[in-house]
């Protein structure tokens, strides 16, 4: 995780915690393809509005986040522990049914995505979904806030989800946000499924 981007997030924990947050669609999607009372893996929690909403629908949800602060945010939220979790840190095998990273891995490095998404396909069960964000573009580089991004192409996001595992699906819609730095990107939402 790039250090810098991770202090941004470590010195905003309480601004990012008090937006509001609308219905995630993509959320009530992804929760559609799992079986009720599914196992979910949320890596990049922020304040813990999807882990909520996922509780709320009687989901087995472990909220995590890269940044001590925003975990205690997403914590006080849910009423339980958050784990801090970095990315290249995740050691689990074949544990959960569902991995949701919304707006999260898109701050990996290019050359370390790869073993991310290999660690997130080795956590996942067979036949397990997963779901990440990307803001779309051609090279690697910061916004407004000195956030650094990944901004992968669909195609070199495409094959590099097919170099870190065996997907028997994977799927990648484009679409428009508005950030926290109020700007709208272009974007790539993914859903794979690790072969069964």
């Amino acid at each position: 995780m790039d250090e810098e981007t991770l202090q941004f997030y470590r010195s905003n924990a309480e601004a990012y915690a008090e937006r509001e947050i609308a219905k995630h669609t993509r959320l009530s999607r992804f929760l559609t393809l799992l079986p009720p009372g599914a196992k979910v893996l949320e890596l990049g929690c922020g304040a813990g509005a999807a882990s909520a909403e996922m509780i709320a629908r009687g989901f087995d949800v472990e909220p995590t986040d890269g940044s001590p602060e925003m975990a205690a945010e997403a914590s006080r939220r849910l009423g339980r522990p958050v784990e801090t979790l970095l990315f290249h840190d995740l050691s689990k095998v074949e544990t959960f049914d569902g991995v949701w990273a919304n707006a999260c891995l898109l701050h990996v490095p290019r050359s370390e995505l790869g073993q991310v998404l290999a660690r997130i396909w080795r956590a996942l069960k067979p036949g397990g979904y997963f779901y990440a964000s990307f803001k779309a573009g051609e090279e690697d580089g910061r916004d407004t806030l000195n956030r650094y991004y990944n901004y992968p192409s669909l195609d070199w996001l495409r094959a590099t989800y097919s170099s870190a595992g065996n997907w028997s699906s994977l799927s990648i819609e484009t679409g428009e946000v508005k950030g926290f730095d109020n700007e709208w990107s272009p974007m790539l939402f993914v859903v794979a499924r690790k072969s069964p």
